[in-house]
């Protein structure tokens, strides 16, 4: 498995934290944890890992995550473990954590 790990700037502040997808063919499992006071997403960052087994598609998962990050700054970590999903997928699963993460009465559900 390969690791990348990425900082983007965020200014949002989540309500819970999050775990949605699965690690299955073509799919993508999200876990988000809300920044600890005192830790450094505190402070206007998220923190993104990305574990996958895909080789040569670094540049794809920047973009991805920098567009979805430009309109949705959610601050605290963010782990992804992907099996093979497209960008259209990774971009519906972060859509799908970040209003999870943005439910304050957690009525979203974790799925």
């Amino acid at each position: 498995m390969k690791a990348l790990h990425f900082r983007f700037p965020a200014d949002r502040e989540p309500q819970r934290r999050v775990h949605v997808g699965v690690v299955a063919s073509g799919d993508l499992e999200i876990l988000f944890e809300p920044a600890q006071h005192g830790e450094e997403g505190e402070h206007g960052q998220a923190r993104v890992r990305v574990r996958t087994s895909v080789e040569g598609f670094d540049e794809i998962w920047r973009l991805t995550l920098e567009r979805f990050f430009a309109h949705t700054p959610l601050r605290g970590s963010w782990e992804l473990n992907d099996f093979a999903a497209t960008p259209a997928v990774v971009t519906l699963r972060l859509r799908q954590a970040a209003e999870a993460a943005l439910d304050k009465d957690g009525e979203g559900g974790e799925s």
